[in-house]
């Protein structure tokens, strides 16, 4: 290795970095995309904490929630977070309602976590890690890194393994707490776990992804083949019109 190959290869490792940063940022959401997970349950256990109010309380998380939607149509930024969480809050708000339980409001967001967990551990098993099927589109290798990239593969498998252990982990600890503890202590525990393991497993996630090879731009390449199709059509068109021509020439001199 001579001198100058040692800053290329840092910096294609610097912008690959970059990049896996940036999807993950796009595929998680971000700041504000933790702000909207988090915001509609705490104003919703903060709420009932001071007086005990279930239909208050989920009225204004419910609030809240879809005026994270409208401040995003407003600035005409992506919904797909804000639409998440409304629609998260309102199947607890609709399962405290109907059983006038005020813990029930957790169990719907409980029973996701659970089945998400379980879901990124299965499916890393099977060999068609979740963490793959999120990310590929981001990073626009679709599905190529089954075949074609066995080292991301192995990498999203490894997310997924971390997602799902974080996830069931997460689970061990409010499960017990729904069954034992009061609305309040539910509720401010889940606010708690909320931030913290979801920036550890996106943590995982990077340095899994950032030590693997590179995504194979699957559109990329199809552009390429498109446009080399249009070159061989061309190239196919002007030799006929060539043949064309001369045959018109022979005719003429004929």
């Amino acid at each position: 290795m001579t001198s100058l190959d040692k800053p290329t290869e840092d910096t294609e490792a610097d912008d690959a970095r970059a990049v896996t940063e940036a999807a993950l940022f796009e595929a998680f959401g971000g700041v504000r995309g933790m702000v909207e997970t988090v915001l509609p349950g705490l104003l919703f256990v903060t709420i009932f904490t001071i007086n005990k109010d279930l239909h208050l309380s989920a009225i204004a998380a419910l609030a809240v929630s879809l005026l994270l939607v409208v401040v995003r149509l407003v600035m005409r930024d992506t919904v797909k977070h804000a639409f998440s969480g409304v629609f998260g809050v309102a199947f607890g708000v609709v399962f405290a309602m109907m059983t006038g339980n005020a813990k029930n409001f957790y169990l719907p967001g409980m029973l996701y976590t659970l089945g998400l967990g379980l879901a990124y551990v299965i499916t890393a098993f099977a060999g068609v890690p979740l963490m793959g099927l999120i990310l590929g589109p981001v990073f626009k290798e679709n599905l190529s890194w089954r075949t074609r990239n066995p080292g991301r593969k192995k990498a999203y498998s490894k997310a997924s393994y971390a997602w799902g252990a974080i996830l069931l982990a997460k689970c061990a600890i409010l499960f017990p707490l729904y069954w034992w503890a009061d609305t309040a202590q539910l509720g401010w525990v889940l606010v708690a776990l909320k931030i913290p393991p979801f920036l550890l497993a996106v943590w995982l996630t990077w340095v899994f992804l950032a030590k693997a090879p590179a995504p194979i731009d699957v559109f990329a390449e199809m552009e390429a083949e498109e446009k080399a199709e249009e070159e061989r059509k061309a190239a196919q068109a002007a030799e006929r019109g060539d043949t064309e021509a001369a045959a018109g020439r022979h005719r003429r001199e004929a």
